[in-house]
């Protein structure tokens, strides 16, 4: 349950290594969330995530998840569940996958897809019961601007991102009057791990300021947040460019 001034005292995070996790991480262990779960595939990154809260004066625990193996979701968020009620979960995985790579490969193509789009229908399953039942608490997707309208140069991605997307936005509409809060994530580019070494788009940001935009819209009850805020008009307007001029742009 939130104290009493409204912090968040407990966070799981499903994506444990990720940079905008981990900056959303640190700024609610500053105000008062105490009890972290990070949750993610066994990595070095994931411990020393862990140990870095730990530091800020949070008891944290590491609990094993894949994002791709649903058949365990049940089971490893129930658990977590079982400890305790969480006042805010984080969806935080995702693979951008190789566009080039991945559109000569199936395979390669429907994982990327398995992971952004079925193991966040599962985990968000497990994870929007386990709310409702408790009667309180927010799901935060971390979706993508690439979600409004897939682009060539992305569309495996950016559909991915646009099922993740819709479903949140549904899955929120069905838990109204629940006491659960779901609240959908729109970055542009990020400057992460996931990107390094790629050329920085237009209206780039941090995991920081992405953190920031979470938290902010937390507390203003929000069903959506774009970050930057930019984006919101912006891809408004991509979004009714005609489909022949839409496939010309260099983008």
């Amino acid at each position: 349950m939130k104290d009493s001034l409204g912090a968040a005292q407990s966070l799981l995070v499903l994506g444990g290594s990720s940079d905008i996790a981990m900056a959303t991480a640190r700024k609610m262990a500053a105000l008062r969330t105490k009890r972290i779960y990070l949750a993610g595939r066994t990595s070095r990154q994931l411990e020393d995530n862990a140990a870095e809260l730990r530091q800020l004066g949070a008891t944290v625990e590491v609990v094993p998840f894949d994002a791709a193996a649903t058949d365990d979701h049940e089971k490893v968020l129930s658990q977590v569940f079982g400890a305790g009620d969480v006042d805010v979960v984080l969806m935080a995985f995702g693979v951008l996958g190789d566009q080039a790579e991945d559109e000569k490969d199936p395979v390669r193509a429907a994982a990327v897809a398995h992971v952004n789009y079925t193991g966040a229908v599962s985990s968000g399953i497990v994870v929007a019961q386990a709310l409702k039942k408790q009667g309180h608490g927010a799901l935060v997707v971390l979706s993508s601007v690439a979600a409004e309208r897939a682009r060539k140069a992305n569309f495996i991605y950016g559909s991915s991102k646009a099922g993740l997307d819709a479903f949140a936005q549904g899955l929120g509409d069905s838990l109204v009057g629940t006491g659960v809060h779901v609240m959908v994530v729109r970055p542009g580019f990020v400057d992460t791990k996931m990107t390094k070494g790629m050329e920085k788009a237009p209206l780039s940001t941090t995991p920081e300021a992405v953190a920031d935009a979470i938290l902010a819209g937390l507390r203003r009850g929000s069903h959506t947040v774009w970050a930057p805020g930019a984006f919101r008009y912006v891809m408004s307007g991509l979004r009714h460019v005609p489909r022949p001029i839409f496939r010309k742009l260099p983008m």
